[in-house]
């Protein structure tokens, strides 16, 4: 059964523009793996260094032992906790109702 991973990130002030750089080449290299299902990017829009991403994906043992290890994901993690004014908020979400 698919799991969405919804991320919340805290970006510092004068990192934004970073994050985003170093984020986008990883949402455009996973959406082409075997298990990704969707992924949405989201900003508050009364707070612009704070953002959520929706991350769904077919397959957790995927994501832990294959997917967070892949070579396009080194310099994102790498870089966090210079862009980040606190780690990141993961809870993970199991679909009830689709409808697609």
């Amino acid at each position: 059964m698919s799991e969405t991973y919804v991320i919340t990130f805290h970006v510092r002030a004068g990192q934004r523009s970073r994050f985003l750089a170093l984020l986008t080449p990883v949402l455009d290299a996973m959406r082409h793996e075997d298990t990704f299902i969707h992924a949405a990017l989201h900003v508050d829009p009364d707070c612009p260094d704070r953002f959520q991403l929706h991350e769904t994906w077919a397959d957790r043992d995927d994501v832990l032992n294959v997917q967070l290890n892949r070579p396009y994901r080194s310099a994102w993690h790498a870089a966090l906790a210079d862009l980040l004014e606190r780690p990141r908020n993961v809870a993970i979400w199991k679909p009830v109702w689709s409808g697609d």
